[in-house]
C-alpha cells in the first residue's frame, strides 16, 4: 500500500482480540453503547445486491462458487445489459432499498466492460438510490471513471487476517486488495470492506482482520461481516459453521473499532435465526441486503426481514 495509506494503528491486533475475549454481556455494552452515541438503533440501511456478470472469474478464492476453478453448478453469463440492470434496480428501491449494489465476477475490469458499468451507476445514481460495485482490482484510471460516473461506494474485501489469507486465496495478494483500496480512497469513492468469518481461521485472525479494517487511513464507510456460505465444490465445503455467538462478537468488535461504519451482516444471513440477527443489531450491526440472493449463494427472505423489523420495532433507514 502506498505510505500514505499507512496510519499508526488504531487498534491492535492484542487489542481486539481482548474484546473478542471479554465477557458476552460487557462485549454487547460496549457496543451498544459505542453505536447509539453514532446511530439511531431502531434503523436499518438497507442495500440490495444484483450480480450482474456472474461465474468464469480466474481467481481461486475457496469459499468462492464463482471460481472457474471449481466445479459448483455455477454457469459462466456474460455482462447484463444496462436497460436489464436498470430495471431490476427499479424493482429494488420500491421494496425499500436505498443502495443498489452490483457485482461482477471479474479479476479486474476491461476498459469495454467499465463503459456499460459506468452507464448502470448513472441511471441508478438518476432513481435517487445510493450506487455500489464490486468489480475487482482497480487501477487509479478505472477509479477515476467510476468516480465520474457517480460511483458512490466500491466494495473490496480483505476477507480475513494478512497471516490466514494465503490459506483461502493464492491468485492475488493481500497487498493487491490494499492497492485498489488505496485507489478507490484517492478516487474519493466511499469504501465498503469487509471479510468473512467461519472459514477456519483462529480468533487471532478475526482480530487481525478488524484490526487491518479499523487502522486503514480512514476506515470503510461501510464494513459487511461475511457468515461463510460453505458451497459444494469449493476447497472449503465442509467448514463447519461458525458459532451464532462467536459471530455476534465479531460484529461486536467491528462496531467498537469503528465506531462511524455501517457494519452490515451480509452472506450467511440466512442461515441465522431470528434471536442471532437481533442480538448482531444489539451488538450495533445496522445494514442489511434485502431480496432472496446475493450474488449467487440464499439470502433472507424480504417477507422475513420484514416480520423481524416489525417484531423487533425496527425500520429501514430512509
Amino acid at each position: 500500500m502506498p505510505e500514505s495509506h499507512i496510519v499508526a494503528p488504531r487498534w491492535s491486533r492484542d487489542e481486539v482480540a481482548a474484546l473478542l475475549a471479554l465477557p458476552f454481556p460487557e462485549l454487547l455494552f460496549r457496543a451498544m453503547t459505542v453505536h447509539r452515541a453514532q446511530f439511531d438503533p431502531t434503523k436499518i440501511q438497507v442495500s440490495t445486491l444484483l450480480s450482474i456478470k456472474t461465474g468464469g472469474c480466474p481467481e481461486d478464492c475457496g469459499y468462492c462458487p464463482q471460481s472457474a476453478e471449481y466445479e459448483t453448478g455455477t454457469k459462466a453469463n456474460k455482462l447484463m445489459a444496462v436497460e436489464a440492470v436498470l430495471a431490476e434496480a427499479r424493482a429494488a428501491k420500491e421494496k425499500g432499498a436505498a443502495r443498489f449494489c452490483m457485482g461482477a465476477a471479474w479479476r479486474s475490469p476491461k476498459d469495454h466492460d467499465l463503459d456499460s458499468v459506468c452507464d448502470m451507476i448513472a441511471g441508478v445514481k438518476e432513481m435517487g438510490l445510493e450506487t455500489c460495485v464490486t468489480l475487482g482490482m482497480l487501477n487509479v484510471e478505472q477509479t477515476g471513471r467510476l468516480k465520474a460516473a457517480g460511483l458512490d461506494y466500491y466494495n473490496h474485501n480483505l476477507d480475513t487476517s494478512p497471516e490466514y489469507y494465503g490459506k483461502v486465496i493464492t491468485t492475488r495478494t493481500y497487498q493487491d486488495r490494499l492497492d485498489t483500496l488505496a485507489n478507490v480512497r484517492d478516487a474519493g469513492i466511499n469504501v465498503c470492506c469487509g471479510g468473512i468469518v467461519g472459514m477456519g481461521e483462529g480468533e487471532d485472525d478475526r482480530a487481525g482482520l478488524i484490526a487491518t479494517l479499523a487502522s486503514l487511513e480512514v476506515p470503510p464507510e461501510s464494513v459487511p461481516i461475511n457468515a461463510l456460505v460453505a458451497v459444494e465444490g469449493t476447497p472449503l465445503a465442509r467448514q463447519e459453521r461458525i458459532e451464532p455467538l462467536d459471530f455476534v462478537r465479531v460484529v461486536a468488535a467491528a462496531r467498537i473499532a469503528m465506531p462511524k461504519s455501517y457494519v452490515r451482516l451480509s452472506a450467511g444471513r440466512e442461515q441465522m435465526s431470528d434471536e442471532a440477527q437481533a442480538l448482531c443489531f444489539l451488538a450495533g450491526a445496522n445494514s442489511i441486503f434485502y431480496g432472496d440472493k446475493l450474488l449467487t449463494t440464499p439470502n433472507s427472505e424480504t417477507s422475513r426481514d420484514e416480520a423481524l423489523f416489525a417484531k423487533l420495532g425496527m425500520s429501514p433507514e430512509s
